[in-house]
């Protein structure tokens, strides 16, 4: 047997240079994600998790079995690799815009289609659908009991947000929609009370999301990289803390892409931080890592 000092890794248990240079083409090719060393110590633990579950004795059994073209274990090695770092209201200046100056625009304008259209690209385990939900439901509820304009009731209101997300496994997570005390305990005791229901029993340490804001909510898997089966035009593209993954020809081309999906006036709210570069986007800015996509013939602006 061979002699493992303190903090030294087991041979099997090393991830060479050729595996992880491996695994790195591997995610690009897969998902547009680029890795480099500073991610080697992350990739090592998460693989790691990984090929303990599946009982592989090493990286490199492990990378051979990725490699076999038969194998049903990429999604589940993209799910270990991909970061779902999230919180409900998380950047929350994006729901105070959303609140104060989408919703009151978008109800005066589009008061005779009664039609919005969101999409979460990239949800995780469903916070940020479901703060959009809440954001949407609190300020047309507001603002249309006001009753100053025609612009209908709520229910007249055809609203619909898409969450998508590239990890099978935190979709899940997403549809139940059933979060810890500790996910919500910063939220305001009006949110808390109208839009989670506590559990009881076994569950007393849990909360679960209100149905009305699942009604509003359709999740699917979805790669960025890949086809996008969505229909649009968009009215919002939530996008956040994910184009600092890619390199710059693909920021370029999902952002191009984002564009065309999105109508004329439409928003498209990118992590704190990410931006677009002026000369090279489309987008004209309206606040903090908020870009909308012109409107031509001087129509109304948010």
């Amino acid at each position: 047997m061979i002699a493992v000092k303190k903090n030294q890794r087991a041979p099997e248990h090393t991830l060479t240079d050729k595996e992880f240079r491996f695994i790195c083409q591997l995610v690009y090719d897969s998902t547009g994600i680029v890795l480099d060393d500073r991610k080697r110590e992350m990739v090592y633990r998460r693989l790691m998790r990984r090929t303990r579950e599946l009982r592989i004795p090493s990286f490199k059994d492990y990378c051979l079995l990725l490699k076999n073209e038969d194998n049903q274990e990429l999604p589940n090695f993209i799910n270990a690799i991909t970061t779902n770092l999230t919180g409900f209201f998380r950047e929350s200046h994006h729901f105070d815009f959303l609140k104060d100056q989408f919703i009151p625009a978008h109800l005066a304008k589009y008061a005779a289609t009664k039609r919005l259209r969101v999409w979460s690209a990239a949800c995780s385990t469903g916070e940020e659908p479901y703060s959009l939900a809440i954001t949407l439901k609190q300020a047309m509820d507001s603002f249309l009991n006001q009753g100053k304009l025609n612009q209908g009731k709520v229910s007249q209101w055809d609203v619909k947000i898409l969450a998508t997300d590239l990890d099978s496994t935190v979709l899940e997570t997403a549809k139940v929609g059933t979060y810890s005390q500790d996910n919500i305990k910063d939220l305001s005791k009006e949110i808390k009370h109208k839009w989670f229901k506590k559990g009881s029993g076994d569950n007393s340490d849990k909360v679960k999301v209100n149905p009305q804001l699942k009604g509003l909510i359709t999740f699917k898997q979805l790669n960025l990289m890949g086809s996008w089966p969505v229909q649009g035009p968009f009215d919002v593209i939530m996008c956040r803390n994910v184009l600092i993954y890619f390199d710059r020809n693909t920021q370029h081309e999902l952002v191009d892409r984002f564009y065309q999906l999105l109508r004329p006036g439409g928003l498209l709210m990118l992590g704190h931080s990410e931006s677009l570069m002026k000369e090279e986007s489309a987008f004209e800015v309206k606040g903090r890592t908020i870009f909308q996509k012109p409107i031509h013939r001087c129509q109304q602006t948010y």
